[in-house]
């Protein structure tokens, strides 16, 4: 009896054991699937990712300020140059004697401002010499007028003391006219202040700096690229010579799907890697804005999707995605260098497009031509100065 019923025992264990089997593995599944569908809530869905992302910088265009033919450069392609750094020079003899022409017409300009002030004393000299002779005329008529009733002197004389007191009269408006004409030039104002001395002095500024803007300096610093510019070739103001790159001031533009951009903010931090050194180096990132439009509404050629035939395409938007500044001083990037990016959209209550307004800073400046005019100011005012008086 024991032997019929043991296969009849074993089945039934079999059966247990398989249930078992299928029990364990369905609730692994169903565990796998819970760990999955969390990691995608908290994790995946919390998150942007893209490899449509590239290096982007600012690319400064290095022109010529004023036609020359040069002469030297002293700078190419691959080296790095500091603001302020010479880095084409300009054949300057044309500048030269261009300046040599502003300077003379300067110090003449301020030596004749000079003589009509001088003028406008000699015709003041003048209107005191006339009232002497006006007061000479009039007492002369005076004392021959009683004269002439009891016929002590003849007529004529006294017709011509009457005549002198009107020339005399005459002289005395016109050296008046005269000085008032004279002083209207040079009154209310020192020399150096004078139209005409502020003109030439305008000229020689601007024939100095021009003098100057023949070496061409670096507005930033950086790395020179796409230098084109060959010695013995004649520029012309605004032809591009050579490009500098600041590659410390670098972004990421990441071309994200339209269908990802729900959740992107401005400010969410994000994580960048490159190509170029693979998973090894990981930049920290920020959104820092959005794109106005798609890539392909600002192409050479936009899509016409009004033809008979449409297919359609997901769009994909920029966005400008910061990096940091010293993890770029570690780790160089280069414009264009492909790069992966992860944005974490947990925090979502930033904005999706920036605000207006005055900006707090300028987004680029550079002093280097400002420098110009001072020192353009102080050599014009040397030149006025060595053409006044000596004091004593």
């Amino acid at each position: 009896m024991s032997d019929s019923s043991s296969p009849a025992a074993n089945e039934k264990g079999g059966n247990g054991k398989r249930r078992l089997i299928l029990a364990v593995i369905a609730i692994v599944f169903v565990l796998i699937g819970i760990a999955w569908y969390l990691l995608w809530l908290t994790v995946f869905s919390q998150r942007e990712t893209t490899d449509d992302a590239y290096v982007n910088g600012n690319q400064v265009v290095v022109s010529a300020q004023v036609p020359g033919t040069v002469v030297a450069i002293l700078a190419d392609d691959t080296q790095r140059v500091e603001t302020g750094q010479l880095l084409v020079n300009l054949d300057p003899t044309d500048a030269q004697v261009a300046l040599a022409k502003a300077k003379s017409a300067l110090a003449a300009a301020v030596r004749q401002v000079r003589q009509q002030t001088e003028s406008a004393s000699q015709f003041d000299a003048a209107i005191a010499a006339r009232r002497i002779d006006l007061a000479r005329a009039q007492a002369d008529l005076k004392r021959r007028a009683p004269l002439l009733a009891d016929k002590a002197i003849a007529p004529e004389e006294v017709a011509h003391a009457r005549e002198a007191v009107e020339n005399a009269q005459a002289a005395l408006d016109l050296a008046q006219r005269q000085s008032a004409a004279s002083h209207a030039l040079v009154d209310g104002i020192d020399v150096a202040e004078n139209p005409s001395v502020m003109q030439a002095k305008a000229a020689f500024r601007e024939a100095w700096i021009n003098a100057e803007r023949n070496a061409i300096v670096a507005p930033t610093s950086g790395f020179v690229a796409q230098r084109s510019v060959q010695v013995g070739n004649r520029v012309q103001p605004g032809q591009a010579l050579l490009t500098i790159i600041p590659l410390h001031d670098l972004w990421v533009d990441a071309n994200f799907k339209e269908s990802q951009l729900a959740n992107v903010r401005i400010g969410q931090p994000a994580k960048i890697e490159s190509d170029l050194y693979g998973g090894k180096v990981e930049y920290d990132g920020k959104v820092v804005g959005l794109g106005a439009g798609t890539g392909s509404a600002f192409a050479l050629l936009p899509p016409q999707n009004a033809s008979g035939n449409w297919i359609k395409v997901v769009q994909r938007v920029p966005v400008r995605i910061s990096i940091d500044e010293k993890q770029l001083d570690q780790h160089p990037l280069r414009i264009g260098l492909s790069t992966a990016v992860k944005v974490d959209t947990h925090e979502r209550n930033g904005r999706m497009l920036a605000e207006g307004g005055v900006a707090a800073k300028p987004i680029a400046q550079t002093d280097v031509f400002a420098r110009d005019f001072a020192k353009a100011e102080a050599e014009a005012d040397a030149v006025i100065a060595a053409n006044l008086p000596a004091t004593h």
